[in-house]
């Protein structure tokens, strides 16, 4: 069958597109959201049943439309969850107001087709003219005159030390926490640790409280760095005076001098955020490599913060001495009966430390590579299709989302949304840059659908 859209995946950034579709296509188009999670579009994040795994927006930017803000507070207060704007609400709550948000819009008679197909696409290739062909792991084939890429990141690997542990010690290792299988085998007095300290990790060390873990858990990661926490009440943002260089030292040292004259630091990191997506374009690849390298742990840890009351909570376990954080750099893994030993070298040291788990948990992460997680992108790699970022960034796309080939031409029909387009976008893994990203290129989509129109009435 021929769509005029066809989008893959199943996450957030494919259900905000679809909703997106279904407000500016013609009743006359059609749409295929191609993808194998069954829970679509509420993705890994708006999948969990915990309670306190929280937003880490609060509601009132949650949602789904610019143009309507108060629609996500609004839904939860008429499901009998009342909520003040600067709540922050738990993320299954979100979930359901995107499957909610969707099927009203699927009851209008008036609006495009939708096909929902569970399969995943293995192969993407592009006949004679803009048709392009996608092989699905079912054996069905579909076409389409325009494809939008919705399939977010992977999760990083574990360490390379890992392959040396023995299979008995390996079944102790979690690779993907978010399999929450593992947990039901932790027993309460089992030691944890794990790698990476970011949010990931804080969702891990709260879902073992959840299900009766009272261990004590062992942090390490680079860095040794912890998300912050939002503040009960949002201060106001206040705007950074940026030097007109775009040097980044020059942009960051500006920052740190208008904290020091007395400017909340969270004021001054959501006064920047209007400006990011300029400010990262404007930067040079070996300015934008050297914040990677250098300054990129700290951005996340003050722009991607927690709830305050997952802040509170976590804080109080590392008060009391259950949550402990390493900075270090893993040299060895050994294995130790059903034990596993990490070996590490602290930061800033020349000595050797060592950690002694009964589980080790990965949450190192997103993939640096973009791609390592989908047959269906290295496919289009390697055909010609598609180029991957430089600096590891997900693939390569202009300001209208179209994406690049390998020569830096644009790929007709072929676009992108959400983690992928961080290249290009860098501040695009948050519901209100996503949103905005799906609502625009709904637009040029929606466009190019029209111009085809006449084209299809003519051959009829």
């Amino acid at each position: 069958m021929t769509y005029d859209v066809v989008i893959v995946g199943a996450g957030f950034s494919a259900i905000a597109l679809t909703i997106n579709l279904l407000r500016t296509l013609p009743p006359s188009a059609c749409i295929a959201v191609v993808g194998d999670d069954p829970g679509f579009g509420r993705g890994t994040a708006y999948r969990t049943e915990f309670h306190l795994h929280r937003l880490n927006v609060p509601a009132a930017r949650m949602s789904m439309f610019p143009d309507k803000p108060n629609d996500f507070v609004d839904w939860l207060r008429r499901n009998g969850k009342p909520v003040f704007a600067e709540d922050f609400a738990c993320r299954a709550d979100y979930g359901l107001y995107l499957r909610d948000t969707l099927a009203a819009l699927l009851r209008n008679r008036q609006r495009a087709d939708v096909d929902f197909i569970k399969a995943k696409a293995i192969c993407c290739t592009r006949r004679e003219g803009s048709e392009l062909v996608f092989n699905l792991d079912s054996g069905t084939m579909l076409r389409a005159s325009n494809v939008v890429l919705a399939l977010g990141v992977g999760s990083a690997g574990l360490p390379a030390a890992a392959a040396e542990l023995p299979l008995r010690s390996r079944e102790r290792v979690i690779e993907n926490p978010w399999r929450l299988g593992w947990l039901s085998r932790v027993r309460p007095d089992d030691e944890i640790c794990i790698l990476g300290s970011g949010l990931t990790m804080i969702d891990q060390v709260l879902s073992l409280r959840e299900h009766g873990h009272r261990g004590r858990i062992s942090v390490l990661s680079r860095r040794g760095l912890v998300p912050h926490g939002h503040l009960a009440r949002r201060e106001t943002p206040e705007p950074p005076v940026l030097p007109n260089s775009g040097d980044i030292s020059g942009l960051l040292r500006a920052m740190r001098q208008q904290v020091k004259q007395g400017a909340p630091w969270r004021a001054v990191v959501d006064g920047l955020r209007p400006q990011t997506q300029a400010l990262w374009q404007s930067l040079t690849r070996e300015q934008r490599s050297r914040f990677l390298r250098h300054g990129f742990a700290w951005w996340n840890i003050h722009r991607h913060r927690i709830a305050p009351e997952v802040a509170a909570r976590f804080g109080a376990l590392v008060e009391d001495g259950t949550v402990s954080v390493h900075a270090g750099y893993i040299k060895g893994m050994t294995g130790e009966g059903d034990r596993c030993r990490i070996d590490y070298r602290p930061r800033g040291t020349d000595v050797s430390a060592s950690l002694s788990a009964d589980w080790v948990v990965n949450c190192t992460g997103m993939e640096r590579a973009g791609i390592a997680h989908s047959p269906l992108l290295q496919a289009m790699r390697d055909g010609g299709m598609l180029a991957t970022d430089p600096l590891g960034l997900g693939i390569c796309v202009d300001q209208r989302s179209q994406v690049l080939g390998p020569d830096g031409g644009r790929q007709a029909g072929v676009y992108a949304v959400g983690a992928l387009t961080a290249g290009q976008f860098w501040e695009i893994t948050a519901v209100p840059d996503i949103r905005a990203q799906a609502q625009d290129l709904s637009v040029v989509i929606a466009d190019e659908v029209a111009k085809a129109l006449p084209r299809a009435a003519q051959r009829a």
